[in-house]
């Protein structure tokens, strides 16, 4: 639960915090007190560190918060009651969050045919989608191939958050030319990609804070809201964060992790995210970087591998299916990063354009 701040509910004002945070509150095996505690008293009550947050109150002996504080009892249970509707989770049955998922997830295509059916028809919204691969298999094209359909083939708006200097502009204009010859229409797809280039976990974590925070304003252009987000990669940010002395390196990882999901799901966006590969320690297999915690992050995980077989040579890649919620693992399509020109139009499967 959240801080106790005013405003926070209906009948928490200002000076009731203040009153609050001014005296000693007994929560449970808890005790807070004043943090100036031994030395003179400030003037400023809000000053001094009582109860702070919202567990602190709901779960707090209200009648001798009430004595303490000299505030209504009657007043006291009224808000602890409506803190209490505000911040529980209540208890869903399958069906009201079947129908909550019908209502709320779209489908979108990548604009490759083969990547769609390891996806389930496309890139489902409220998830993150991973694709895994060692450098030059074939992972920002994929992204450059997603931008591009989403932007033209959909007409969605997306977000790219660039982090290892792979984008360029001339490729995805190339995809949007083999899609159409009018000026227009590639210059309007290009309009609707943004590009944001973010070399550390700071400058990635204030992209998407600020993406978070604009949508809540309802702040957005006059296509739309952003649909879809792409950062690539991930990896080029954590990596430098983890190992060695720097312990605040998992902590930054779990935080991005927690902003691309809450992105996700509140926002109701599709998030692609890009990761590389490194060789296991004991076996020596290849396996995705970022370790264990990171694991549970993407609800869907592609790994793509350069091919071997007949077709364009050095251009075919293996696309496998690793992780899934919907789709049995294990699952293979060969796609060809050298002819992707002629997008595969799909329209919104499921959902709002909007």
């Amino acid at each position: 639960m959240g801080v106790l701040r005013a405003g926070l509910c209906p009948g928490l004002t200002q000076d009731m915090v203040q009153l609050l945070r001014s005296h000693g509150i007994k929560t449970g095996d808890r005790v807070w007190v004043k943090a100036t505690q031994g030395q003179p008293r400030p003037s400023c009550p809000s000053t001094t560190r009582g109860l702070f947050s919202v567990v602190d109150l709901v779960s707090a002996d209200l009648e001798e918060v009430a004595r303490k504080c000299g505030l209504s009892y009657k007043a006291l249970v009224a808000l602890r009651r409506v803190l209490l509707a505000q911040f529980s989770a209540f208890p869903c049955n399958g069906a009201d969050l079947y129908e909550e998922l019908k209502t709320s997830t779209a489908i979108l295509s990548t604009g490759i045919g083969s990547l769609d059916k390891l996806l389930d028809a496309g890139l489902y919204t409220g998830e993150v989608t991973e694709i895994v691969g060692v450098p030059g298999s074939g992972k920002t094209q994929v992204c450059l191939c997603v931008a591009a359909n989403v932007a033209h083939g959909l007409q969605q708006n997306v977000l790219y958050v660039d982090s290892n200097g792979g984008l360029t502009a001339s490729r995805i204009l190339q995809l949007l030319q083999a899609r159409t010859p009018d000026e227009e229409e590639q210059a309007g797809a290009l309009q609707r990609i943004q590009v944001v280039r973010a070399f550390d976990i700071f400058q990635m974590l204030d992209v998407l804070q600020d993406l978070r925070g604009a949508v809540a304003q309802q702040v957005s252009d006059s296509s739309g809201t952003v649909k879809v987000v792409i950062v690539d990669s991930v990896t080029a940010v954590v990596s430098p964060l983890l190992g060695g002395q720097q312990r605040e390196g998992l902590a930054l990882m779990m935080q991005l992790a927690l902003e691309l999901k809450t992105l996700a799901r509140d926002l109701g966006v599709a998030v692609v995210v890009t990761n590389h590969m490194t060789r296991d320690r004991d076996s020596g297999k290849l396996k995705p970087a970022l370790g264990r915690s990171w694991s549970f992050v993407p609800s869907t995980r592609i790994v793509l591998a350069i091919g071997e077989g007949a077709g364009a040579p050095g251009s075919e890649r293996t696309a496998c299916l690793t992780k899934s919620p919907r789709l049995p693992t294990g699952s293979q399509e060969t796609v060809d990063i050298g002819t992707w020109g002629a997008l595969e139009q799909s329209p919104l499967l499921q959902g709002e354009q909007a």
